[in-house]
């Protein structure tokens, strides 16, 4: 079930590169963050196994820009093997965003909600009681984070602010065509790209409450296997953090 609260987070960096999969040789990053940028960043700040992020809006509010850099860079993939890098440097360009902002709007999904896991739990009951402000606000406000969040690739660093309300995205329209959503995973773990179409970013605010938006809901890889480590650290990371709220 979609929660109709929405909470708001600010993410700014001095450079982005949120790649077009067509364009593989050489790195060409869209106009805007794409709305698998906007989730990962959302679960960098937290992530919970009981919902999942439902990205409703992105806001554009700095003047697109572009930069391009050349890089060395390793023609090969890191596995068992060890990758010489004398023999697999290569140089290539890179289109990428400089001196961006944005303020990502989401809500929470649940799958089966429940008493102990109210959504105003995570995101705050804004309009009944200010002075709950949620888990997620607080880590917003504190400046936590899972692992540090980025803007496309894991060099461009993002900083997460709340937004102080005096923002506004720029009043430009901005033609994309086709855009990465992100990535589903079907039961058996195979990954699916998902494309939506006719996209633009219109007076600097990019719709992400589209048909495909439905489908990730019910993508498999948003929830890591409960065997693994790193759920059971944010697991019982979570259970000391959440005896603040109750």
């Amino acid at each position: 079930m979609l929660d109709d609260r929405v909470v708001k987070v600010k993410v700014m960096g001095r450079y982005a590169c949120f790649t077009r999969p067509d364009l593989k040789v050489e790195r060409m990053t869209y106009p805007c963050m794409t709305p698998s940028a906007a989730r990962g960043i959302l679960d960098s700040i937290l992530w919970k196994p009981e919902f999942r992020w439902y990205v409703r809006r992105i806001l554009v509010l700095k003047q697109v820009r572009f930069a391009t850099v050349k890089r060395n860079e390793i023609n090969a993939l890191q596995g068992r093997i060890p990758v010489i890098v004398e023999e697999k440097r290569v140089q290539r360009n890179s289109v990428i965003l400089r001196d961006v902002a944005y303020i990502i709007e989401a809500s929470i999904y649940q799958e089966n909600g429940s008493e102990k896991n109210r959504p105003e739990k995570y995101i705050g009951r804004k309009g009944i009681d200010t002075d709950h402000d949620g888990i997620f606000i607080r880590r917003v406000k504190k400046g936590q984070c899972w692992r540090r969040p980025y803007l496309g690739t894991r060099e461009f660093t993002a900083e997460f602010t709340e937004p102080d309300g005096n923002e506004k995205p720029i009043q430009e329209t901005i033609p994309i065509g086709s855009m990465l959503f992100d990535i589903f995973y079907d039961a058996n773990g195979k990954p699916h790209p998902v494309f939506f179409h006719d996209v633009a970013v219109r007076k600097g605010v990019l719709n992400c409450e589209v048909p495909e938006n439905e489908t990730m809901m019910k993508s498999t890889h948003i929830q890591p296997p409960s065997h693994r480590d790193f759920s059971s650290t944010i697991y019982e990371f979570n259970l000391k953090e959440e005896e603040t709220v109750s």
